[in-house]
């Protein structure tokens, strides 16, 4: 048999496959990216993708393979591992275990929010999940101490919980849809509080930024002010479909016979309506601004602009990872 040609070295896997440039080029990539299934992969097959992806990058082509499995390993190594630290990311972490966490998270929060209790308990499992996600997802390669992160989990749970309770009690004489959203108004806040505390590091000590070719330039605090930033609406972004689409649904489906006679449906229901939501809410939210973001030289502070004249005097654009 004829054996296929070689796929040549030249193909830039550290560059998503689409055009990242439009909102579909970076919508298709992270579908890729979110797709829950590849948290059904073994350690076998996310080693081998590693294998394939960093012999690609070193110039050694593995005998047949071709351009689609090569860009599956791509997807599958960016799924599981760091972007600047290569190193195997917390499972449930991970952007690809963001709808189903999400989904069974979020339901809970939406049927169970008539209690304190339920609040109080419903809120720590999100910020704890949220904080683990915040983490894993960071920009940049420097390490977080235990302290810092115990803080930021202990200021942004407090956060989260503070806000749904004063607003559950500011809305206790509201008609019943008005409470459905106070869920959503503390996510909204907690994750205002959780992502730049769990991210402190980079708003002291700045983040990488690279020029167009990815040779580092130095560390930018300006840099991870817009990287958070734009996180922190991605984020917000993320829950809203979810947080506000079921709760009307739900409340017409409650005076309806059908779950008043079957009440044990309510929170299946809820949970399963959030999950569509965040099917398509997470890649399209995550896709409103470019993973490789970008800022004008001029647009960085004093030091680190002068630093990066001297090694370059007509560079006018540098570029960063902003997280997830």
């Amino acid at each position: 048999m004829k054996m296929p040609p070689s796929l040549p070295a030249t193909i830039n896997i550290r560059e998503p496959r689409w055009d990242q440039s439009t909102f579909q080029g970076r919508a298709k990539h992270f579908f890729m990216v979110t797709d829950p299934r590849n948290l059904l992969l073994s350690g076998a097959t996310l080693e081998e993708a590693r294998r394939v992806v960093e012999d690609y990058r070193a110039g050694t082509v593995h005998p047949g393979l071709t351009e689609d499995q090569l860009w599956r390993a791509k997807y599958i190594y960016d799924s599981a591992f760091h972007p600047d630290t290569g190193e195997k990311m917390i499972l449930v972490g991970r952007m690809s275990a963001q709808v189903p966490m999400n989904m069974t998270i979020t339901g809970c929060m939406l049927t169970f929010y008539r209690t304190t209790p339920a609040v109080l308990f419903w809120q720590w499992v999100n910020q704890s999940f949220n904080a683990i996600v915040n983490y894993t997802n960071r920009s940049g390669d420097a390490p977080i101490t235990p302290s810092q992160l115990g803080t930021a989990y202990v200021s942004a749970t407090t956060g989260a919980v503070v806000t749904a309770l004063g607003l559950k009690s500011l809305t206790k004489h509201l008609p019943a849809i008005i409470g459905r959203y106070v869920p959503f108004a503390a996510v909204a806040a907690a994750n205002c509080i959780n992502i730049p505390l769990m991210r402190q590091r980079e708003l002291k000590l700045g983040i990488p930024v690279t020029d167009e070719n990815g040779n580092r330039l130095g560390e930018s605090t300006a840099a991870a002010q817009k990287a958070i930033f734009q996180v922190v609406v991605s984020r917000i972004g993320m829950a809203a479909p979810a947080m506000a689409i079921p709760p009307v649904i739900m409340n017409m489906l409650e005076k309806r016979a059908f779950l008043k006679r079957y009440p044990y449906l309510n929170a299946p229901l809820q949970v399963s309506l959030v999950g569509l939501c965040l099917v398509f809410a997470t890649p399209l939210c995550c896709a409103l601004f470019p993973q490789k973001s970008s800022m004008p030289v001029s647009s960085l502070e004093p030091e680190v602009r002068d630093q990066i004249r001297k090694k370059d005097p007509w560079l006018e654009t540098v570029y960063f990872n902003k997280g997830l």
